[in-house]
């Protein structure tokens, strides 16, 4: 199975503003938003990783930086993993945004959700452009690979859903905080979401197992009837 960790990136001056950041160029990592990277990154240091793919723009790439470092791999970036384009959304305050009617639909219906203006994109092109993204990847890489995607929380979000065999309409239950980590394994049949927004827990699980020993023990797209034991488990 191919295992993709959708970092999202730390925070930024545009989120500790409550602005809404989109496209914007020149959008960096506050001082808070520099920690929680540094932590992540320490965190999947002894993750081997196939590749790491970033947002083009500069706060996933300052993010994915952080992953990279000590490491022999190069930063790979994927305009597909960019955030969604909010049009004449972007820049704005949400307390703004909040007022207008569009805000609804993003929350209740937000599949049906495009944003304004020329350069706006609606949600459910940000998704299918993410998920296919992820799953081009996967093929890149190959079954036995584990690699990162530093994007976006809404980004996230809906690759996400995609996995849970969600509508994107329910999209919003789900919560990716900067510097969180979700994580995705893809097998012939179907996605097992293993983790969602964690910013804290042990990553030892997403080290693969020693190749002799993935050879006498076939991955499996069956699920576990009862839950079973876990990572590490019999």
């Amino acid at each position: 199975m191919t295992t993709v960790i959708l970092l999202r990136h730390g925070r930024t001056t545009a989120n500790a503003s409550g602005l809404l950041a989109g496209w914007t160029p020149g959008v960096q990592l506050d001082e808070k938003g520099q920690e929680q990277v540094a932590a992540v990154g320490a965190r999947l240091a002894d993750v081997p990783l196939a590749a790491v793919v970033s947002s083009p723009l500069e706060r996933c790439q300052q993010t994915a930086g952080a992953v990279l470092a000590g490491r022999e791999l190069e930063l790979q970036t994927d305009d597909r993993l960019g955030e969604c384009r909010y049009g004449d959304w972007t820049g704005r305050p949400i307390k703004e945004l909040l007022k207008e009617p569009l805000w609804k639909v993003v929350q209740q219906h937000p599949s049906a959700a495009v944003f304004p203006g020329p350069e706006g994109e609606g949600l459910a092109q940000t998704q299918a452009r993410a998920v296919a993204a992820v799953r081009d990847w996967n093929a890149r890489l190959g079954p036995d690979a584990v690699w990162l995607a530093c994007t976006h929380g809404d980004v996230i979000k809906a690759v996400l859903a995609d996995a849970y065999g969600m509508h994107l309409d329910s999209f919003q239950r789900i919560v990716a905080d900067p510097a969180s980590i979700s994580v995705i394994s893809y097998t012939e049949t179907r996605p097992f979401v293993l983790r969602v927004n964690d910013s804290g827990g042990d990553v030892s699980a997403l080290i693969p197992p020693k190749k002799k020993a993935r050879r006498s023990r076939k991955a499996s797209s069956d699920a576990v009837v009862g839950g079973g034991a876990g990572p590490g488990g019999a």
